[in-house]
């Protein structure tokens, strides 16, 4: 009985709504870069890398898993959407502009 209980609280909460953040278009963009890579291979100023398509490939979906649990983890932080998405924005802003130091 206990149990049946239980399955009825689970099922009468409320669903959980499915936010779009903009590491969630990140991680995408990086999953669907490395299908591209994987099928056409890594081509920069048109010299085709044979031996190394495979390798960037797998660092772009490892690149797409970090970005997804960074996304996880500043969900857990910030509640409201609008918040989320000023600090997920000021993030890839920040990451940017160290990228571009760096290089």
């Amino acid at each position: 009985m206990a149990e049946q209980n239980d399955l009825a609280k689970r099922n009468d909460s409320k669903p959980t709504k499915f936010r779009l953040t903009p590491l969630n278009f990140a991680t995408a963009f990086f999953f669907i870069l490395a299908g591209y890579i994987f099928i056409n291979g890594a081509k920069i100023t048109g010299t085709t890398y044979l031996h190394w398509s495979g390798t960037i490939g797998l660092i772009f979906i490892l690149f797409g898993v970090v970005v997804s649990l960074l996304d996880i983890i500043f969900r857990n932080f910030f509640a409201e959407t609008k918040k989320l998405w000023i600090v997920e924005l000021s993030f890839i802003t920040l990451v940017l502009i160290i990228f571009f130091l760096v290089k």
